[in-house]
């Protein structure tokens, strides 16, 4: 395999893209007039410079676009579809909420029983929703330094949190750098960042006693996957109770590996849980769980004082249609069975990578997160985001992504690697692997 044949293959696939799909192209045209990068959420552009479909329906695992092309998902809308397109139990239970009024600004019974439902599978009693993971985690952030009093947030290279000024920072070389514009770049006095899986940094990090909080997945999933090494969740857990900082565990993309995510799977302690859109069946949703010593700052506030509030709430928070999504996902769909099932079809499609891989020649090897998987290129599993992004070829998955979209399998981003959700069969992981076999016997012809 090398540069070259390489950048052959992506031109090739991508030619073939673009005559397969002249109805997304025209859509796409049309759209540049009212969105930038012709698309309605701008950041898609870096993911798809060859261009996207435009989705028009699906079912189940698979879409269908404006070209009236069948799609075979592994991408999950970013896991946030873990259910699968349309879930009867999901739109049945979003129907018959649109009818009878979808939005009060006053709460509904649904909600408490996903409050309960989530306080169950988590082991934290109380909790606040929100439209999305990112306001969770900016809520939580907020929550922590009221509770603390402290102003600065720890967080892990590699990881990504949602769009927020505070979580949009990496290490450059003189200090933290912005990874988009306009971020405030004052943000980045509030933030530290440091290697995963490097309790002698995280200590250091803590050591002055002004950190709020740690925000952290259980496992990183933004580099493909990062495992903790063993004893790290224990010695984080003892440095953040140590130094009275606060330990919040973002479950949005790992919350796919169990009832209660990777939280109850792994038994671990955080004092807030964040959550994202994958338990409501893909719709708008994010929550955070909490103790209930951090549920009472709620209510501390001075009652004359109109400042004297946490900055939380939107007026479509835990609105009703959203929560009967989350009952109905909760209730019917995510059950004990759906998570064991998912994670044995995902080592078997971790499996089949590796076996694929080795046939060509190609030193491989697939991240195993149960339902989750992907490709670390060298060879070597990585313990932070520096070894995943040094193991990891863009060009090759670039041209994965659009060499399985022309053979009818959608893998969308890069950093993510395939997961199979609740829809997916043994079939479905086949066809996954059979396309992959045919592009690494091309990718190394």
């Amino acid at each position: 395999m090398n540069d070259s044949h390489v950048a052959a293959l992506a031109d090739r696939e991508n030619q073939r893209f673009a005559e397969t799909h002249p109805a997304s192209a025209a859509l796409r045209a049309r759209a540049r007039a009212s969105m930038p990068h012709g698309y309605p959420m701008s950041w898609f552009h870096g993911l798809n410079a060859q261009g996207a479909p435009f989705a028009v329906s699906g079912a189940g695992p698979h879409f269908t676009d404006a070209d009236g092309l069948r799609y075979l998902d592994f991408n999950l809308a970013d896991m946030s579809l873990f259910c699968g397109f349309a879930p009867p139990a999901v739109a049945a239970a979003v129907a018959e909420r649109t009818a009878r009024g979808w939005q009060f600004l006053l709460p509904t019974e649904d909600a408490i029983w996903v409050a309960e439902e989530l306080g169950r599978r988590y082991g934290r009693p109380r909790w606040q929703f929100t439209l999305a993971a990112t306001t969770a985690n900016v809520e939580a952030m907020r929550l922590a330094r009221v509770a603390t009093g402290r102003p600065i947030v720890v967080m892990f290279d590699g990881r990504y949190h949602g769009h927020a000024d505070e979580m949009l920072f990496a290490p450059g070389s003189g200090g933290l750098v912005a990874e988009y514009l306009g971020v405030d770049p004052g943000a980045a006095h509030r933030v530290r960042i440091v290697p995963f899986n490097d309790p002698e940094a995280l200590q250091a990090a803590l050591a002055a006693g002004d950190v709020a909080c740690v925000v952290t997945e259980p496992a990183m999933t933004n580099a493909g996957v990062i495992q903790p090494a063993p004893g790290f969740h224990d010695a984080l857990r003892r440095l953040t109770r140590d130094t009275g900082t606060l330990l919040v565990i973002d479950e949005t993309h790992t919350q796919v590996c169990g009832p209660g995510g990777l939280t109850r799977e792994w038994g671990l302690e955080p004092d807030l849980v964040t959550l994202g859109e994958s338990a409501a069946g893909g719709l708008p949703f994010g929550a955070y769980g909490m103790t209930a010593a951090l549920a009472a700052v709620f209510e501390r506030p001075d009652p004359d004082d109109p400042h004297a509030e946490i900055a939380a709430g939107g007026t479509l928070f835990a609105n009703a249609l959203s929560m009967a999504a989350a009952r109905a996902a909760l209730g019917t769909v995510l059950n004990d069975d759906a998570y064991a099932r998912t994670a044995v079809l995902g080592a078997r499609l971790a499996d089949g990578i590796e076996s694929a891989a080795a046939d060509a020649g190609l030193p491989w090897r697939a991240h195993r997160l149960f339902p989750r998987s992907g490709y670390a290129h060298d060879g070597n599993l990585p313990a932070n985001a520096e070894e995943a992004r040094c193991g990891f070829r863009r060009d090759v998955a670039d041209l994965q992504r659009v060499y399985f979209a022309n053979r009818g399998v959608w893998e969308a981003i890069y950093s993510a690697g395939p997961c199979v959700g609740v829809a997916h069969a043994d079939a479905d992981v086949d066809e996954y692997l059979n396309v992959l076999s045919k592009f690494v016997h091309e990718l190394t012809a």
